[in-house]
């Protein structure tokens, strides 16, 4: 089985594809997910926010999982996002990613209470970490509070690294604040910072950052593979600046209109299968004339 590493690269937070019935389809998700690791990406960060992870039940979010496994992807390839809102679900899910080989998870904190203290929080993943008791795990922390409400503060995460050392291996911070990711990276030198954000990806890893975990790796996967693997070579310098502008301009087109919905657009675009249009409620896809305005942009 495949053992907990600290996650470094860029892994796509990928798409998931639903049939006219808005059940996954698992056979348009696997195809996917090997066209994105043809791209050059490290991974695929899978059922996070991009994914609709929080619209699928425990049971399709666990299908899925074992769809991308069984169409060949490495279990080291792939990081599920297990964090939901109840803590037995969320071991559930933690348990049955480490029950199929997959050691490294996504874990968003408890989400549907707000104003949750440093405590609290604490609590949540700690009884996590205790209830599976399994030295193979590495949770990845999910630091998006524009959606979560729920910030990870810099001083939980030091009492859950110190508490479970070897288990605390990361963080994606989808905040879009580069000054907060820098701070990590300086407090918690054996830490991944992941940016949640494509165009910080660059800024994070000159500063000693791991790589990112991003919506618009969907499109522009190749490119920030290549800006990922170069960054740091001057004679490249020129190159990775070009490739840099494509993917902040890729991010800004799928942003025009509801992000996930553009994205699906153009994915659906990219595949040849309109299938792709299909959004799980309460998101909906763009309308005709926005997809039509999206494409020709």
């Amino acid at each position: 089985m495949a053992t907990p590493t600290k996650p470094r690269g860029v892994f796509c937070a990928a798409l998931t594809p639903v049939h006219d019935d808005l059940s996954p389809n698992h056979a348009a998700f696997t195809k996917h997910c090997q066209a994105l690791l043809n791209d050059g990406l490290t991974g695929i960060a899978l059922l996070g926010t991009t994914g609709e992870a929080n619209s699928f039940s425990t049971a399709e979010r666990q299908g899925l999982l074992e769809a991308a496994l069984k169409a060949g992807i490495a279990p080291e390839k792939l990081l599920p996002g297990t964090g939901v809102t109840a803590l037995t679900e969320t071991v559930a899910l933690t348990r049955h990613a480490l029950s199929v080989g997959v050691t490294n998870v996504v874990m968003l904190p408890p989400f549907y209470y707000k104003n949750v203290t440093d405590e609290g929080l604490f609590a949540s993943y700690a009884e996590v970490a205790e209830r599976v008791g399994d030295s193979r795990l590495g949770i990845v922390l999910y630091h998006i509070p524009q959606f979560s409400t729920v910030p990870i503060p810099h001083d939980v995460i030091e009492r859950l690294m110190t508490r479970y050392p070897g288990t605390f291996v990361g963080i994606k911070d989808s905040a879009g604040d580069i000054k907060n990711m820098l701070a990590m990276v300086e407090r918690f030198p054996d830490f991944s910072v992941l940016a949640g954000a494509d165009p910080l990806m660059l800024p994070l890893l000159q500063q000693g950052g791991a790589g990112a975990i991003t919506a618009t790796t969907n499109l522009v996967g190749a490119d920030l593979a290549f800006v990922y693997k170069h960054f740091n070579d001057p004679s490249r310098k020129d190159q990775v600046e070009a490739a840099q502008a494509r993917v902040v301009a890729g991010r800004n087109r799928a942003s025009t209109y509801a992000q996930m919905a553009s994205l699906k657009a153009l994915v659906a675009e990219r595949h040849g299968d309109q299938g792709w249009l299909n959004m799980r409620p309460p998101l909906v896809k763009l309308t005709e004339e926005e997809r039509a305005a999206l494409l020709a942009s």
